[in-house]
């Protein structure tokens, strides 16, 4: 019996996220693949050791149990070190090495100096903060002389930003995409040894219990930078809480509709979210890059008093034809008028939770 309810509620948690509805019980699940796969693995060999009396019911539930054990583990494996198309290579003529952090520094964490040490630590050429309030905006005045390029909006309803840069900004724009409230980071930047870049920090809300009803916000801003990035057709790398797994169908979008690469690919899941539980932590700050963009490091940071664990890059730039390019996937024509209707639904979207 237990076999049968906990293989079955499993198996409902894979199937929820294949249907197309955007309500966050609904969107919820795709969440916790990896740990739904984890689960699935031990149950399936505990039902062949523990179970006695071999039934229809039982061979069935083990049957399907399998197959989504297959596709979960499919649909994973670009995301682990086993997938081995990341291009690692030495190229003659690339940028400075860049450094970034992305932090989730959440609202009420008020554990200032433990976050300014932690930059002062690793010294980043540019960061990124998000969830950063007027009471954060004050602290954070301590790097305005090493970063003298800087671009602040600080906000009450946990979606400020402050970006930070040793680089120069030549140009920016704060994008308000779906919502007046909801921010997103353009920033054009040019390195001393002559490169140019433009520069995405983002923060959707996440469709949850506690938060949005349902995705539209999310999927209509993320892909609203991701075509804004397209008509841009510049180098390109944006970072930040995307409130969204790499292999649901709206990031998916998001890369195609941008033609990008998923920093994640061959480098593991990386999970940021949430810090303080282990089993029930997430890789929802995320990563994407032109093909012209070379990451050579990428790995979460120390704790600092947030739910999210900080995530680090180092990266290059080489704007001669890349390998990385075979790897880039584009949107289908089918997927256009899908995408434009999630921006229109996104747009239309009134929040409950922010108002």
């Amino acid at each position: 019996m237990w076999f049968i309810i906990a293989s079955s509620l499993l198996l409902l948690a894979s199937i929820l996220p294949l249907i197309n509805c955007t309500h966050w019980f609904f969107r919820v699940f795709q969440y916790g693949k990896i740990q739904i796969v984890s689960l699935q693995l031990v149950l399936l060999a505990a039902s062949f050791i523990l179970v006695p009396e071999v039934t229809k019911l039982l061979i069935t539930l083990q049957f399907f149990t399998l197959i989504f054990i297959i596709l979960h583990l499919i649909t994973l494996y670009k995301f682990t070190p086993f997938y081995n198309k990341v291009q690692k290579r030495v190229v003659e003529r690339s940028s400075e090495k860049i450094t970034t952090i992305s932090a989730n520094i959440y609202k009420e964490n008020k554990d200032y100096k433990r976050f300014i040490k932690l930059i002062q630590k690793y010294d980043p050429t540019i960061f990124l903060t998000l969830e950063s309030d007027s009471k954060w905006d004050d602290a954070l005045k301590i790097f305005d002389e090493d970063y003298p390029f800087h671009i602040k909006v600080p906000l009450e309803n946990t979606y400020g930003m402050h970006l930070f840069s040793k680089i120069e900004i030549t140009a920016h724009k704060v994008h308000y995409f779906i919502a007046d409230d909801l921010p997103s980071i353009e920033a054009k930047m040019q390195t001393k040894d002559g490169y140019t870049f433009t520069f995405f920090g983002v923060h959707p809300p996440p469709p949850s219990p506690t938060e949005e009803k349902n995705s539209k916000e999310r999927d209509g801003e993320l892909l609203s930078v991701a075509k804004r990035i397209k008509k841009n057709a510049d180098t390109c790398i944006v970072f930040g809480d995307f409130n969204n797994v790499a292999w649901a169908k709206s990031s998916i979008l998001f890369r195609k509709t941008s033609e990008m690469l998923d920093g994640r690919m061959g480098r593991g899941f990386i999970s940021t979210y949430h810090a303080k539980y282990f089993f029930l932590r997430f890789p929802i700050d995320l990563i994407f890059h032109t093909s012209d963009i070379f990451i050579d490091e990428l790995k979460k940071l120390d704790y600092f008093g947030s739910d999210h664990f900080p995530i680090y890059s180092k990266f290059s730039i080489n704007k001669e034809k890349s390998i990385q390019d075979e790897d880039l996937e584009k949107l289908e024509k089918e997927d256009e008028k899908n995408v434009n209707s999630l921006i229109k639904e996104g747009k239309k979207e009134k929040s409950d939770n922010r108002n």
